[in-house]
Parts: structure tokens; C-alpha cells; sequence
């Protein structure tokens, strides 16, 4: 048997799941877990009983540790695997970083990612009706606004030359966020392309592009962003 975590997992496409599986990337200990990738259909296998058991919300990201324990959430899961294995410190070395980290990725989660989520389900039935139970044009606008508004913020902090959210030489967890927020403003159906917008977010997304890291997590082809898949 073997003695590697256990992940639950979805696609590159995405969001939560992508951000860990970027996170482990690098961090550098992807090869330390065994991924079951899910089918993320309407009546997929995230939403079925064997997963349930185990998330009773039925989401992903799922991590099984070796004593049979259970931890869902993305930054939950980062967390833990941040202070638990080796590697540099992906949220942060400091208590500073460590909080600024923590601002910027709340910042990018709560009113860039997670709006374009919102506009992704109320205004395209993303998932299908079984899952989509809502119809929304006018939240699915007004969502898709204050992405750009706060997109906007973000271009303004990258503006001073920095290379990164918090200045050093490499990406934090608030990074990856960001970069997960990027591409999926491009998925087709989304046509909300941050980096065609923002001049600093188009050099930023170039340097995410290049990182062997963000290569090895979107190496599966299944983003659904052809300029990703197509490399």
C-alpha cells in the first residue's frame, strides 16, 4: 500500500483544486501524494457518496492523510501542508508575511476569483441544471464589474515593478490565487481576460507562465484556455 497522502481532485480547469495542485508544484512535493482526479459532470463523482463520506459538502479539494484524517478547503489544506513539509514557506517566512500574504490572497479570492466564479455560474449555467440552480444576468454583470474594479487595484500594486504580491523573489500563496484568478477570466465562456486588460497583470501572467511550476500543474492540457493546453 502506499504511504503517500491521498488527494481528491478535479481538472486543471478548476479554480480551488488548481490552486493547490500550484501550490504543491511549488513547493515542490506533488510527487509526495496520489491524485484521484474526479469527473466533474453534474452527476459527478465529487457529488457521490463515496466522496461525500468523506466531504459532506462534496467539493474539492479532499486531502486524506495517512491516520485516515480528512482536510477540504484549498487554503485549509495549504496550510497544513505549509507547516507540516519541508520546503520554503509558501504563505510566508514572517508573522508579516504571513499577514500580508494572507491580506492580498483574501483581496484576490473574495472580489476578483470568486466573482468571476459567481458570474461563471449565474450567467452561463455552468455545470448544468442540476448544479446551477440559479439564473442571474444582472448579479452575473454587476459580479463580473467588481472583478475588473479590484483587477484594477491589483495592476496599480504590480505597477511599482515588483515581480510578485509581496515584493520578494518568489510567489506566495496569494500569488497563486491570482494566477488561478487569470486563467480562468479566460476561459471562454468567462471572456473576461485580465491580462488583455491590465498592462502590469499581462507581465505578471507571462512570469507565471514561464515558472516550471505553473508548467508542471497545467500539464494535464484540461484548463480549457487554449493558449494553456496548447504550449
Amino acid at each position: 500500500m502506499s504511504d503517500k497522502f491521498h488527494l481528491f481532485t478535479s481538472p486543471s480547469a478548476f479554480p480551488n483544486p488548481q490552486r493547490l495542485r500550484l501550490f504543491m508544484h511549488e513547493k515542490g512535493i506533488a510527487d509526495q501524494f496520489e491524485e484521484q482526479v474526479y469527473n466533474m459532470s453534474p452527476v459527478g463523482e465529487q457529488r457521490q457518496w463515496k466522496h461525500v463520506k468523506m466531504n459532506p459538502w462534496g467539493e474539492t479539494p479532499t486531502l486524506k492523510l495517512s491516520d485516515g484524517t480528512y482536510i477540504a478547503e484549498t487554503d485549509a489544506i495549504a496550510r497544513y501542508l505549509d507547516q507540516s513539509m519541508p520546503g520554503r514557506k509558501i504563505m510566508g517566512e514572517t508573522a508579516l508575511e504571513q499577514g500580508l500574504d494572507t491580506m492580498w490572497g483574501n483581496r484576490i479570492w473574495v472580489h476578483i476569483l470568486y466573482r468571476i466564479v459567481t458570474a461563471f455560474h449565474v450567467l452561463h449555467q455552468g455545470l448544468g441544471p442540476k448544479l446551477e440552480l440559479t439564473t442571474n444576468h444582472a448579479w452575473g454583470e454587476h459580479c463580473r464589474k467588481e472583478a475588473l474594479a479590484h483587477a484594477s487595484l491589483v495592476n496599480q500594486h504590480l505597477a511599482d515593478g515588483r515581480e510578485w504580491m509581496l515584493g520578494g523573489e518568489a510567489p506566495t500563496f496569494s500569488d497563486m490565487t491570482m494566477a488561478v484568478a487569470i486563467a480562468f477570466s479566460k476561459f471562454p465562456i468567462n471572456a473576461t481576460p485580465l491580462d488583455e486588460r491590465f498592462e502590469h497583470i499581462d507581465a505578471y501572467w507571462k512570469r507565471w507562465q514561464a515558472r516550471p511550476s505553473f508548467q508542471s500543474a497545467y500539464a494535464d492540457r484540461n484548463s480549457g484556455v487554449t493558449e494553456i493546453d496548447e504550449r
